[in-house]
C-alpha cells in the first residue's frame, strides 16, 4: 500500500501520495478465484522515520543500521524476484516495513497464495531478491534498497501482529469496509530479509551500507 505519513522519506522529501495509494489499492488485481491481490506498479516515496543503528560499511548480526532502516521506512513499493519451472520473473507489491521480535527488519505485503509468485515464493525453502526504490531519480541522487531473503505467509497471531504494522502504515485500509474485508480475505506475507544493502549516492558515488542478519 502507498503510505500517508508526512513525515521525510529516505529521498528528503514529504509524501503527499496518500489518495494516490488508496487509489492504487482500489485498483487491486484479481486472480481467477476471486481473490483481492495487493499488488502494484508504483511508489509513493515518503516515510516514517526509523530506528537508531550503525551507520556505514558493513554490518553484521544486529542492529540494522539505521539508513537502512530509513530507506525501508521512506518507501512502501518492493519489487521482488524469483524463480520458477517457468523461469525468472519479478512483480512488484506494497510493503508495510517493521521489526521483527529479534529486532530485524520484516517488510509485509499483501497478495494471494494462487499468484504465480505466492506459489513460488510459499515453496519450502523459496528465495527471494528485491529492490526498493523511488522513481524519477538523478544519478547523482540515487538511493535505494537491494536486498535477499524468504517469503511465507502468516496466520494466527503472528498474522494479527503484522496486520497491525499493516493498517497503520496504511490507515485508509481499516477506515474502508469493503476494501478492508477484501484485503482480510487475502494471504498476508512476511519477506524476512537475511542481507540489505542501502545504495545512497547523495553521500558520494556509489556509498554503500550493507547489514546481514
Amino acid at each position: 500500500m502507498e503510505e500517508t505519513s508526512d513525515s521525510q522519506g529516505a529521498g528528503g522529501r514529504a509524501d503527499a501520495g496518500g489518495k494516490a495509494a488508496a487509489d492504487a489499492v482500489r485498483d487491486v488485481v484479481r486472480d481467477g478465484g476471486g481473490d483481492v491481490v495487493g499488488d502494484v506498479a508504483g511508489d509513493g516515496g515518503g516515510g516514517t522515520g526509523a530506528v537508531g543503528g550503525v551507520i556505514g560499511g558493513v554490518t553484521g548480526a544486529g542492529a540494522c543500521p539505521a539508513g537502512i532502516r530509513r530507506a525501508l521506512d521512506g518507501h512502501t513499493t518492493v519489487t521482488l524476484a524469483y524463480v520458477d519451472e517457468d523461469g525468472p520473473q519479478a512483480c512488484a507489491v506494497l510493503y508495510a516495513a517493521a521489526a521483527a521480535a529479534d529486532g530485524a527488519p520484516v517488510l509485509y505485503f499483501v497478495t494471494a497464495a494462487s499468484t504465480r509468485h505466492g506459489r513460488a515464493l510459499g515453496k519450502p525453502g523459496a528465495r527471494v531478491a528485491f529492490t526498493v526504490q523511488r522513481d524519477g531519480q538523478e544519478w547523482s541522487g540515487l538511493t535505494g534498497i537491494q536486498g535477499r531473503g524468504t517469503c511465507r505467509p502468516l496466520s494466527g497471531d503472528e498474522r494479527a501482529a503484522g496486520w497491525r504494522a499493516y493498517t497503520a502504515r496504511f490507515p485508509f485500509v481499516e477506515a474502508d469496509d469493503r476494501l478492508r474485508a477484501a484485503l482480510e480475505r487475502t494471504a498476508l506475507w512476511e519477506l524476512r530479509p537475511d542481507w540489505l544493502r542501502l545504495i545512497d549516492n547523495a553521500r558520494g558515488f556509489g556509498h554503500k551500507e550493507e547489514w546481514r542478519g
